[in-house]
């Protein structure tokens, strides 16, 4: 009975398969810069530095890709709370009942109460 692949197995999986590819490129870059007089070992080290420059350079890389995900997560973040402050913002300002003031409504009627006077009197 076989078992399942995980996901830690298959990530090792691919781990291992690129570091044969780097490995077999390295190799191909170190032979096809090989000059004459040049022994297997000299070859093999040259390979094993180019492997090293490589692997380094697919870190960094990483690294930056890392930083540059994390970088716009927070920027996500901070914009959906701004949004979010926004929108409460907003609505506390719908929210705000503006008291009228009585004073138009007992001008119109102390106006109107003259003119009735007024026009009571003059008769």
């Amino acid at each position: 009975m076989t078992q399942p692949t995980t996901a830690p197995s298959l990530a090792k999986n691919k781990q291992k398969k690129d570091a044969r590819d780097i490995r077999a490129e390295a190799a191909k870059i170190a032979n096809s810069i090989k000059t004459e007089g040049q022994t297997p070992t000299e070859t093999k080290a040259i390979a094993n530095g180019i492997q090293r420059g490589m692997e380094m350079f697919l870190r960094q890389q990483s690294e930056k890709t890392r930083d540059l995900d994390k970088r716009t997560k927070k920027v996500k973040q901070l914009a959906s709370q701004l949004t979010q402050q926004k929108i409460a913002e907003e609505s506390e300002e719908i929210k705000v009942f503006h008291k009228q003031s009585p004073l138009p409504w007992v001008l119109l009627v102390v106006s109107w109460m003259l003119f009735v006077m007024v026009g009571v009197l003059s008769f």
